[in-house]
């Protein structure tokens, strides 16, 4: 498919997460036994939770069994505290504990963080070479300038989905719902380094059914259930539903599936789309992480 994608026939094709995840988790699987026979020990990585809601404790739990599966270290670092400075101070001092532990070669933390817990506290505190999801101003100014550096998993594994589709990017009109900077703002910059033309929508966008209707690709990450309808699509849009949202205890998208399948050409399902393959990615870019700290370590020595 190439230009503004095309009507689909029936029902749109489901972009499933799993297939691309396995390839990449079979790729991460060598790497690591090749990284385990030349240090004696498996890279780790630290997820780092201050807070926890349901929807965090389901993603968690999926990464911890995807490192599980590929032989990373995966631990789960629980940060005490029931009021936000005392959240605060100690989720600081975990991260710049696990920065200088050399077994931890990579360090997410779950967003969002409770409230009253700022991203700056993250920001401040992680190291770059072991911030695996792009947090970092770092990484995320490298990002934004066009360079190679740590991207957010999952905007990557949104922006792979929309890869996979099939619909072509140059040129495309593309509607980010979602401005979070782990999210909505970094997919924005990396289509728009693909040269799409790209509107960042929110909670206080004018008519957002209007500016969905005129888009090739629409990429949903506001965390608000069922905020995007098949009515509000063109017809053969490209759909990337990246909501995780817990709904009478079944977890749900943000785009209403039902009802979008028919119009567009082609869709990611909530469970089984993007999910699967972020965590994969992040396992990916944990080797890339441990590898650099390698090449780090060999010009110190040096």
């Amino acid at each position: 498919m190439s230009g503004a994608a095309a009507a689909p026939a029936t029902s749109a094709r489901r972009l499933e997460g799993a297939p691309f995840a396995s390839e990449i988790r079979d790729r991460v699987a060598a790497d690591v036994a090749a990284y385990v026979a030349g240090h004696g020990h498996p890279p780790g990585l630290a997820v780092v939770v201050c807070g926890r809601s349901a929807p965090s404790m389901v993603y968690l739990e999926r990464i911890l069994k995807a490192c599980a599966q590929v032989g990373i270290e995966g631990s789960l670092v629980d940060v005490p505290g029931d009021d936000p400075e005392t959240q605060a101070r100690e989720l600081t001092a975990a991260i710049r504990r696990l920065n200088s532990d050399p077994r931890v070669a990579g360090i997410i933390v779950q967003m969002p963080l409770p409230t009253g817990v700022g991203l700056r506290t993250v920001v401040d505190a992680i190291e770059p070479l072991k911030d695996i999801d792009g947090i970092h101003p770092l990484n995320a100014g490298l990002l934004r300038l066009g360079y190679e550096g740590f991207i957010p998993a999952t905007a990557h594994a949104a922006l792979e989905m929309i890869h996979r589709s099939g619909v072509e990017v140059s040129g495309a009109d593309a509607v980010v719902i979602g401005r979070s900077p782990v999210v909505g703002m970094p997919l924005a910059f990396m289509l728009t380094k693909e040269d799409a033309t790209v509107t960042v929508c929110h909670s206080r966008t004018r008519d957002l059914a209007a500016k969905v209707r005129a888009a090739d690709i629409v990429v949903v990450a506001a965390g608000r259930p069922g905020l995007v309808t098949g009515a509000m699509l063109k017809p053969g849009a490209v759909v990337i539903d990246v909501g995780i949202n817990v709904v009478d205890g079944h977890i749900v998208g943000d785009v209403d599936f039902a009802s979008a399948e028919r119009v567009a050409s082609a869709i990611t399902p909530v469970p089984g789309g993007v999910g699967p393959l972020t965590n994969a990615l992040l396992l990916s870019h944990l080797m890339r992480a441990a590898q650099r700290q390698d090449q780090a370590k060999e010009r110190f020595d040096a």
